[in-house]
């Protein structure tokens, strides 16, 4: 498994839980995180929106290209479907 450099802010009912167990909790956080955080899940959750073409785009191989570049063309959104 590999470690995730990312910020997570954890909030706990509990005040007075020990370290183990604040640190058992992220690692599980980040295991479940690392399973979920795919290109296949963030292609089914997002679309791209091209307004110069009028177009909706879903396709995971059209998604791919586009996420993987450095900038994104002229009125071309990346949307959440929620």
């Amino acid at each position: 498994m590999k470690n995730a450099n990312r910020d997570l802010l954890v909030l706990v009912k509990d005040a007075y839980t020990n370290k183990e167990a604040m640190q058992y909790e992220l690692q599980q956080l980040n295991t479940l995180l690392v399973n979920f955080e795919t290109l296949e899940s963030f292609c089914i959750a997002h679309e791209v929106f091209d307004i110069q073409k009028f177009r909706i785009l879903t396709k995971r191989s059209q998604l791919k290209k586009i996420i993987e570049k450095d900038t994104l063309k002229p009125f071309m959104f990346i949307c959440n479907k929620n």
